[in-house]
């Protein structure tokens, strides 16, 4: 068309220059949604860039957008990775949704999840869930979902305990010992948040799964603790009494670990709780103690339960092999 020539519908060269314009700043702002979405754009999204619902269903109609649950599409085309699904169904679900149970131990890495829904927790929704999605109702606390590669999702441990109502106890104990492997379960957090959802399924479950692994984790006093009794269980070595109180020269101690039969004492050092004057003097005269009843007394740091797992627990198993007759016992 010449310059200054009208079209036959009676527009203007230049509206049409600026709705061309109009139309590639939009693409362009819905490919960067896209970008930061695995792929995916929502209704709601579009509406903020000035596109109503019927102009949507325009776009999918001429393939430049692809529905992928109700009011959530897939732009320019229908291949979405697994984490695409993923958030795929936690938009489709509202703005409080999140993906949980199975999906979110796939999420994780503690768990596969090769089934074709996937499951979302929302607190508010209401209704028939879409298609492919297992939909679970639940409020739940802001310490109890985060961010994982950008797809809102229930924290390890809640998702542990999402599992526990879903799942064989054998598939609990070995996404349990998995996210233990992988460093991202706190077990504190997972105590306390058994302790808060009494009464709820699962919860028992759980609990059970965790003692079995740890019989005597509950009983422990500090993170140290509870890193050297992981090092026993996957060291294969005897499991210790923790913290056992017994009577020893008219005193009544606390060793941190113990092994009766073999008559040794582990104790674990951290700097917070040992570096200091009034600890080595304790430290000491509980040492020379056990010793005058007969007892082995081994020390150990953080550093080495940390750093050294496998050379610890092999000096322990060997002491553990040299018995010792000679002690006392105590009780």
């Amino acid at each position: 068309m010449r310059p200054g020539a009208t079209p036959a519908d009676g527009t203007q060269s230049g509206d049409i220059d600026r709705f061309e314009s109009h139309r590639r700043g939009v693409d362009g702002e819905i490919a960067r949604i896209a970008g930061r979405q695995y792929g995916l754009v929502t209704l709601e999204q579009l509406r903020g860039l000035g596109i109503s619902k019927d102009a949507a269903y325009q776009r999918a109609r001429a393939g430049r957008l692809h529905r992928v649950h109700e009011g959530v599409y897939a732009v320019g085309h229908f291949l979405l990775s697994p984490e695409g699904r993923w958030l795929a169904a936690a938009l489709a679900c509202g703005s409080d949704a999140v993906l949980s149970h199975r999906s979110a131990a796939a999420l994780w890495g503690i768990r596969d999840d090769d089934r074709g829904s996937v499951d979302v927790t929302a607190g508010n929704r209401r209704g028939r869930h879409p298609s492919g999605i297992d939909a679970h109702r639940h409020s739940l606390q802001v310490s109890d979902w985060t961010i994982v590669r950008g797809i809102p999702c229930t924290t390890v441990e809640r998702t542990l305990l999402d599992l526990a109502a879903v799942i064989p106890v054998w598939q609990l104990r070995r996404a349990l010992a998995e996210a233990e492997v992988l460093r991202i379960v706190r077990l504190p957090v997972l105590r306390a948040l058994l302790r808060r959802s009494r009464g709820r399924r699962g919860v028992a479950r759980l609990r059970l799964v965790l003692d079995e692994l740890h019989p005597e984790m509950k009983r422990t006093r500090s993170e140290l603790e509870r890193m050297f009794l992981r090092m026993c269980v996957r060291g294969e070595l005897p499991t210790p009494e923790v913290n056992a109180p017994f009577n020893v020269g008219g005193r009544r101690l606390k060793p941190d670990f113990l092994w009766r039969d073999a008559g040794l004492v582990v104790e674990a050092d951290s700097r917070r709780f040992h570096d200091t004057d009034s600890a080595f003097q304790n430290d000491r005269r509980r040492e020379q103690l056990l010793q005058l009843a007969g007892w082995r007394v081994s020390r150990c740091t953080w550093e080495q339960v940390e750093s050294e797992p496998q050379r610890l627990a092999q000096t322990i198993k060997a002491l553990l092999a040299q018995r010792n007759p000679r002690r006392r016992d105590s009780k």
